[in-house]
Formats: structure tokens, C-alpha cells, sequence
């Protein structure tokens, strides 16, 4: 870890339990407008923010179905999911957000979601204040898996992306971080890696903090 001069994450999926929300709404969603099983449709959504998210629905739902109300719906049931608890921190984080604070090492966000509801989601979670700032998907034109947020992200740390170790779960937001040179560490959450995205080589975990002794250098 002392070969990086900052560490940038993911949000959703990756520090707190969120995705598996997303897709129960998802589901509830598509039951509603009588869509049947979209999931693999679900599955190109993660990862990228509201206003490309809204052009692939428009492009992939039906013609009859106004892909905007649709997206509505979506939101206000995912957002009443999280509102009921806080979410839950996925396995290991509390660990690895401790110890690189404790090493005094510069931490950021780089998240798909409104700048504002990343906010209330990392302070439900009681971690918020591990991090320098937050970057959310509405504060840049292009999403994941452009390379824009995580770029924004190492201007805003002033360290250049190749010294920078990002974290993510998707496939969108691997592509990102690795579209903007840093040292990208997967941890798959719902959806495995496919082998368009293995071909770029970066390091995949099944945990965030197996990297405490993961070896760089090897």
C-alpha cells in the first residue's frame, strides 16, 4: 500500500451493501409494469449514473413503456429501501478504511450516485468521515465507464492517476478507473467478472481489505 499516494472507491457494492436493494427494486419495478425478468438488463446499469442509465432504459425497455416514469418508480422504491435502515457495510471495509487511516493516507469517493444521496448513505453507515471528499456521478458530463469521475477525483487529491489504487466492483467502473490509469482492485459484488474484462489484468479480490497483504511489488 505504500507504493500509492491515494486511495479512491466505489460506493455501491463495494463499501456498503446497497446493490442487492437496487435489484430487489429493480425487480419490483419491471412486476409493475408487467415487464417479466429483466435482470440482465439490471446488470448494464450498475456502475453509471442517473442520465446514462435513463438512455439505456429508454434504448432496452419497450417502446410502450415510458422509460422515464419507469425510472421514477425505480428510484423512489430504492430510495424507501434504503431510508428504512442504514445500510450495511460490505465484508472487511470497517478493516481496511481503518488501517489506511491510521497510516494517514488520503481516501476519496468516486460514485455513479447523486453527490448528495452518496452523502447520506456513507453517513447512515457511520464511515463519511474517512474521506477527504465525495464525487458523485452528477458532477461530471461523461459516466462510468469513462474515465471523467476518477480523473476529477486525483485532480481534486492532486495525485497523478498512475499513483493512485482504486476500488471498485463493476464492470463499468473497473473500465473507468483502469481508463484513467491507476492500479484498479476488484471486488466482484453481484455480477462475475467476464473475460472482456479479465483481459485487462487488474487485481480481483473476494474482499476489500485482502489487500492489506497483497504484494505490489510481485
Amino acid at each position: 500500500m505504500h507504493n500509492f499516494k491515494a486511495v479512491i472507491f466505489d460506493m455501491d457494492g463495494l463499501l456498503i451493501d446497497s446493490e442487492r436493494l437496487a435489484l430487489a427494486a429493480f425487480n419490483n419495478t419491471c412486476e409493475l409494469f408487467k415487464l417479466g425478468d429483466m435482470s440482465q438488463l439490471f446488470t448494464h446499469l450498475i456502475g453509471i449514473n442517473s442520465t446514462l442509465a435513463q438512455s439505456i432504459l429508454r434504448r432496452e425497455l419497450p417502446v410502450e413503456i415510458n422509460y422515464q416514469q419507469f425510472d421514477q418508480l425505480w428510484q423512489q422504491n430504492y430510495l424507501q429501501a434504503i431510508n428504512r435502515a442504514p445500510l450495511a457495510l460490505m465484508p472487511g471495509v470497517h478493516k481496511l478504511l481503518k488501517r489506511l487511516q491510521l497510516q494517514g493516507m488520503p481516501m476519496a469517493v468516486a460514485t455513479s450516485s447523486k453527490t448528495q444521496q452518496a452523502k447520506q448513505k456513507l453517513k447512515g453507515s457511520a464511515i463519511h468521515d474517512y474521506f477527504s471528499f465525495i464525487v458523485g456521478g452528477d458532477q461530471v458530463v461523461q459516466s462510468k465507464p469513462q474515465p471523467d469521475i476518477y480523473l476529477k477525483v486525483a485532480a481534486q487529491l492532486a495525485v497523478s492517476p498512475v499513483h493512485c489504487l482504486a476500488f471498485e466492483d463493476s464492470k463499468n467502473g473497473v473500465k473507468a478507473a483502469f481508463a484513467a490509469g491507476m492500479t484498479v482492485v476488484q471486488i466482484p459484488d453481484l455480477v462475475a467478472p467476464d473475460d472482456e474484462l479479465l483481459a485487462l489484468g487488474h487485481i480481483i479480490l473476494t474482499q476489500i481489505d485482502q489487500v492489506l497483504e497483497y504484494n505490489f511489488c510481485s
